[in-house]
């Protein structure tokens, strides 16, 4: 996993942080260097290197071939605290693993494995608070449908309730989330892709209740974002994907991967988005 800091400004421009030279690793300080660890991890940046400038590899054997789709929230607790909670798709070269990646500072990261059937999926996305005392996520459990989780546990998730199947051409192949879900005056906002003919990834959106979000309000239509002509060609082809969006005043910033070959940006007024949806 790396990292890139930028600042927003009211005027929709983005300003991204100078790339540095180099990048540095994120340091697990292992008491035994050889020693591959286990379960939950703490691995540490350099005191001397920015975020833009550090990048965290696979420690743990579950996480040997990879770390992907790492989907962050800024998570309050029932007593007010906060820190910076993702969920991400742990590889081994044979089974997957969802975990989570934790941190208050950006200078110590947590990174702990999840249990229980539903985290043996990918796509998972965490709800930045709890909703009727209960953590929930959103899920992919059967690859091809959105579900709803909850849990007491947080690094703990079963089941899962069908919230959100494929009804329109651009997503009858198969849909998931993408991101956590941001909360809006009208309710939960879900940035979610559709696959749909010849493998065309698309982005839409959801609107889901705000004290029950089980209940879907209403969803796209049509695609918020899709491959044009020029977005096709890559080292995966005919995919438009997000991680995750952050409302920023009165719009979305979306950051965006084109075919796996370059990142782009969008922003999308939320009022508008809202309006457009059925």
């Amino acid at each position: 996993m790396s990292f890139r800091e930028g600042i927003i400004t009211d005027k929709n421009e983005l300003t991204l942080a100078p790339e540095p030279p180099f990048a540095t690793a994120a340091d697990a300080r292992e008491e035994e260097e050889m020693r591959i660890p286990e379960g939950p991890v703490t691995v540490y940046r350099h005191r001397d290197s920015t975020l833009s400038g550090t990048v965290i590899f696979p420690i743990t054997k579950a996480q040997s071939n990879g770390l992907e789709d790492l989907r962050i929230c800024h998570f309050t607790h029932d007593d007010g605290t906060e820190e910076w909670i993702g969920t991400y798709t742990a590889y081994n070269g044979s089974v997957i693993q969802s975990e989570l990646m934790r941190t208050r500072d950006w200078r110590s990261i947590d990174l702990v494995p999840m249990s229980g059937g539903a985290s043996r999926n990918k796509g998972m996305a965490l709800f930045p608070r709890k909703i009727e005392g209960k953590y929930m996520m959103l899920g992919r459990q059967d690859g091809e449908n959105i579900f709803l989780h909850t849990s007491d546990d947080i690094t703990h998730w079963e089941g899962g309730e069908l919230l959100i199947k494929p009804q329109y051409p651009w997503e009858l192949v198969q849909m998931g989330n993408c991101g956590p879900p941001i909360e809006v005056d009208e309710g939960w906002l879900v940035l979610t892709h559709g696959v749909g003919a010849m493998r065309k990834y698309s982005i839409g959106a959801a609107l889901l209740d705000k004290n029950d979000p089980s209940k879907v309000l209403a969803r796209s239509k049509e695609p918020l974002l899709a491959a044009a002509d020029q977005d096709r060609e890559g080292y995966v082809p005919n995919v438009v994907y997000t991680c995750g969006a952050i409302r920023h005043g009165s719009k979305l910033f979306i950051p965006y991967g084109v075919a796996d070959s370059s990142v782009a940006f969008a922003f999308v007024p939320i009022k508008s988005l809202i309006e457009q949806m059925d």
